[in-house]
């Protein structure tokens, strides 16, 4: 039988956040279906020895979303690397648990900076790119809470809410100008990853999970290769009529 093509074959990739969680899953997956890959992390040892572990199909580069310069060297190096930009996957981004009068200005702008800033740096510099590569997909990680407020989480929601509605102003643009690129987003409910160390620290692990998991419909927190998928599958041209939507990958939490 012969070998099932990849459903990103020869289309380079893009992912910030990549060298741990859901961007770890992704780079990986991604490289599995055929796809090349540029992993962006500001812990250049992780993110080099992801790289380094996925084989010739992989790259590392460093890279800081707040800072424009380096979004533009880390733009650059795609190309020097692959030549081509298809697909943008921004999954970098940092969690606060604190209500709006708990949280000082100085950590709501940091919340801000990593969480909505940098994707706005992503598209801002990647668009060109893509669109100069022929066309592809800028897959943003939002989140369940950019949808669904909580008392406790001011800065986070605000972000992850921006990100939402930035994804479709750039879908919007992106079509107006026909450029050929789609932009859409995630929004995952609590999954098993380093996110989550803050609940592991104060509940320990088996009892962080058990306590996220009960206020999730299917009653368990995600794994990362279940929102992978979802972020395979609109950065594939399998969802090639599909822009300025949301991907919810929450065990039916929105549902409620």
């Amino acid at each position: 039988m012969p070998n099932r093509p990849g459903r990103i074959d020869g289309k380079v990739a893009l992912i910030t956040g990549g060298a741990s969680g859901l961007g770890k899953a992704t780079a990986e997956l991604f490289v599995a279906e055929g796809g090349r890959v540029v992993i962006a992390d500001i812990n250049a040892a992780a993110g080099q020895s992801l790289a380094e572990s996925l084989g010739d199909d992989a790259a590392f580069v460093h890279l800081d979303v707040t800072d424009e310069a380096s979004w533009i060297a880390a733009v650059s190096a795609v190309k020097e690397a692959f030549g081509n930009l298809h697909i943008l996957v921004q999954s970098a981004g940092i969690a606060l648990t604190a209500s709006v009068v708990d949280t000082s200005l100085e950590d709501w702008r940091r919340v801000h900076a990593i969480d909505l800033d940098g994707v706005f740096l992503g598209c801002k510099h990647a668009i060109p790119v893509i669109a100069d590569s022929g066309g592809g997909s800028i897959v943003n990680i939002s989140s369940i809470a950019g949808v669904i407020a909580g008392h406790n989480m001011a800065a986070y929601n605000s972000a992850k809410a921006g990100v939402r509605h930035l994804s479709k102003s750039v879908a919007l643009h992106c079509a107006r100008k026909g450029l050929n690129i789609r932009c859409n987003s995630v929004h995952p409910t609590f999954i098993d990853t380093p996110i989550l160390d803050e609940h592991r620290d104060r509940f320990g692990a088996d009892e962080a999970l058990s306590k996220l998991g009960r206020q999730i419909p299917m009653g368990r927190v995600g794994k990362p290769l279940e929102v992978a998928y979802g972020i395979l599958y609109l950065a594939s041209d399998e969802s090639s009529y599909t822009t300025g939507s949301e991907l919810f990958v929450d065990g039916g939490i929105a549902a409620m």
